[in-house]
């Protein structure tokens, strides 16, 4: 089938409802000072590079199977599956770009058949989150030239 278009959607309160810095935040008791740097971001005090590596700095020492008990937690926004499954039956291909982490956006994406994902990836030693983030960071600046 030709693909006829592409349609590129944000992941964290879009296709889904919650926010996975927030979650992983909350399971690592630091759910607090995650929604304060999140505010300070949000209010021009520090750019969206800094405050991201400033919360992933707080999940250090996290086990990786965090990840499989967020993900009972996350919940599809309402229309999101239908959306794909009719984009992908009209032939177009779907991406998802994102500044949360491919470690929760990965299984989603493979279970609603995403084509295309970019995200960031959380550096791992020895089964443990480090509290660093591995390779380019994705921004609302990557963002607009994904699209």
């Amino acid at each position: 089938m030709e693909v006829k278009g592409l349609l590129v959607v944000d992941v964290d309160s879009t296709l889904i409802m919650e926010e996975g810095i927030d979650l992983l935040g909350e399971e690592a008791g630091v759910g607090q000072q995650v929604a304060q740097i999140t505010e300070r971001a949000m209010q021009g005090e520090m750019d969206f590079r800094e405050a991201l590596e400033a919360r992933v700095s707080l999940l250090k020492g996290l086990e990786v199977d965090i990840f499989d008990k967020i993900a009972q937690r996350i919940h599809f926004t309402s229309g999101a599956k239908q959306l794909v499954n009719t984009l992908h039956q009209m032939g177009y291909k779907v991406g998802l770009v994102s500044g949360g982490f491919h470690e929760t956006i990965d299984p989603l994406a493979a279970q609603l058949g995403i084509d295309y994902v970019k995200a960031n990836r959380l550096e791992v030693e020895g089964g443990r989150l480090t509290g660093r983030l591995v390779g380019s960071i994705v921004t609302k600046e990557t963002k607009q030239v994904s699209v």
